[in-house]
């Protein structure tokens, strides 16, 4: 597979007419593809936003020719695995070849606003893997053209198919930065997304995931493997430090975030957050060279595409310098 770089289009930070003139913006300077995580609340009150994902997705992809998709929707909580496989094969019938179906476990701030339970981690990576069952089964009976149905620990589907289907189901990308779970992506998904961390710990979920495909008779080595990575440029190295202390905090904060209900919850939690808490976490400088020694690692490394998101609101600049000064300088 060939190296590609996208644009993660923020729905947290922008409103969704100028976060799909950004993604349309991204390709003019040589980005090739949009990222979106479904978010329903913003992870801090200052980023101001959280529009609908597949509103949104519908709109980048009539303004765009790359690939798109939600980085990441959780099929588990908010939303039952049926709805969220009608979703993904209509955007792949509207848009031939350019639509993935990115899936998570989820998170509290998104997903416990619908008032049920909210599981300890395992057993929501446990529903996440019974909607991709869920999800698989709907697209591989209706291509088919036949109904599917499925009673199982969390969910049940009654018989029924996807009406409208493209014609070849849309690859399932599942997230993660675990190793347990980068082995069950292996085996029962097409491929892998994760986020920047050290490069043993992405070497370790790469193994693992290569582990599951091979049980599972696939071939790792073409299953895509895509990272979204978080950083802060901007003109002078204060001004980029100053745009990720008010627009990511959540960068530098160095836990868990999964249970966190509520947006003034991580306000409360960012102040706490120092400029050197981002160290090792993201890179923050005004030099794009620095930028690009950064993203070459993860190239190296073996990612197939990686979504970049600039946490500042200076995304035309930002956009500008980096198709001119730093994806033309990345190569395998």
């Amino acid at each position: 597979m060939t190296l590609t770089i996208g644009y993660a289009a923020a729905l947290e930070q922008f409103h969704p007419t100028e976060a799909v003139d950004y993604s349309a913006l991204a390709e003019e300077h040589g980005f090739s593809g949009v990222m979106a995580a479904d978010h329903f609340q913003p992870w801090t009150p200052t980023q101001g936003q959280s529009a609908f994902v597949w509103n949104v997705l519908t709109a980048v992809g009539e303004r765009t020719r790359g690939d798109f998709g939600p980085g990441v929707t959780a099929p588990t909580f908010r939303w039952h695995p049926a709805m969220v496989a009608q979703a993904s094969a209509t955007l792949a019938a509207m848009y031939p070849g350019r639509h993935w179906l990115g899936l998570g476990s989820g998170e509290a701030l998104n997903e416990h606003i619908t008032g049920g339970y909210w599981p300890e981690a395992p057993e929501r990576i446990n529903r996440m893997f019974e909607a991709i069952e869920i999800i698989r089964k709907l697209f591989t009976a209706s291509l088919a053209g036949k109904d599917t149905k499925h009673a199982g620990t969390y969910y049940k589907l009654e018989s029924t198919r996807l009406w409208t289907m493209p014609e070849e189901a849309p690859p399932i990308l599942v997230a993660t930065g675990g190793p347990v779970t980068a082995k069950r992506a292996g085996k029962h998904a097409d491929g892998l997304i994760t986020v920047g961390a050290p490069l043993e710990k992405i070497g370790s979920l790469f193994e693992k995931f290569a582990a599951g495909a091979r049980e599972a008779g696939k071939d790792p080595d073409t299953m895509p493997k895509v990272l979204q990575l978080h950083l802060s440029w901007a003109p002078t190295d204060e001004e980029a430090l100053a745009n990720a202390m008010d627009q990511w905090p959540n960068g530098g904060m160095k836990f868990p975030k999964a249970d966190i209900r509520s947006p003034f919850d991580f306000a409360a939690m960012a102040k706490l957050v120092r400029a050197e808490d981002f160290a090792g976490r993201m890179v923050i400088s005004a030099d794009p060279d620095v930028h690009r020694a950064e993203i070459q690692k993860y190239v190296d490394l073996g990612f197939d595409r990686i979504y970049l998101h600039n946490v500042g609101r200076n995304q035309r600049e930002w956009l500008e310098v980096f198709g001119r000064d730093v994806l033309p300088q990345l190569s395998r």
